[in-house]
């Protein structure tokens, strides 16, 4: 058990599948793993441990930025050994021909956010996917005919800013795909500890022509990433 954990030794399986919502990580639990049981519920982000095609998985919230996940991935890294993380997330295109439903696989992760600067003395670190994951989720998604697009991507920490046209256009400009709140933390701690990981996000909002999925679709719909992420488990 740990701070934000309530779960005992054994509960979590190596292989953890993240979600910053935690009904969407409730979801996949019920409908895509077998045997399922929740084992944490500390302030609703609840965690459930299932199978699916016999490889024990567990799946888990984290809240919503990177602060927030960096606390949980921690916790499982750290505290339960967790040896492979796999992010299922949204996010928000910032290049033309990136449809609503569209997933991106993340190589690499951009940030305006200061977490990584205060651990490596005002440097720079430069997150990245782990590539074996990202070379099998891509195989993956070409066998089951899956649209997704490899590339670099915008860890941010303010989800509402007054003048995004402007805030964007130089990461526009150097084509970055999207923009979401975890896979920095995600690949620096994921490096930190010796931990593989991949960022898997669909594309729920376009930030160029301001379309949006439903609060619904953002929870459940998404079934794609999802099944990259259980396939590459």
């Amino acid at each position: 058990m740990s701070l934000h954990i309530e779960a005992k030794p054994g509960d979590i399986a190596e292989t953890v599948l993240i979600s910053g919502d935690p009904k969407r990580a409730r979801h996949i639990a019920e409908t895509m793993l077998t045997d399922s049981s929740c084992f944490n519920e500390v302030r609703n982000m609840h965690g459930f441990t299932g199978s699916f095609e016999g490889k024990k998985i567990s799946v888990m919230g984290t809240g919503m930025g990177m602060p927030s996940t960096a606390i949980y991935l921690h916790e499982l890294m750290v505290d339960y050994q967790v040896k492979k993380v796999i992010r299922m997330g949204t996010c928000g295109c910032i290049q033309p021909g990136l449809e609503l439903g569209h997933v991106i696989m993340a190589m690499g992760a951009s940030t305006d956010s200061n977490i990584n600067r205060s651990a490596f003395n005002g440097f720079d670190f430069a997150p990245l996917a782990d590539y074996a994951l990202l070379e099998s989720a891509r195989k993956a998604a070409l066998e089951m005919g899956a649209e997704t697009t490899v590339g670099n991507v915008f860890s941010t920490d303010l989800f509402y800013h007054p003048d995004d046209s402007k805030r964007y256009q130089v990461w526009m400009d150097h084509n970055i795909l999207c923009v979401e709140m975890e896979t920095a933390i995600l690949y620096t701690m994921a490096s930190r500890f010796g931990v593989s990981a991949l960022s898997l996000l669909t594309v729920s909002d376009n930030i160029l022509t301001k379309a949006s999925a439903s609060t619904l679709d953002r929870e459940s719909a998404f079934t794609d990433m999802v099944q990259i992420a259980l396939k590459i488990a």
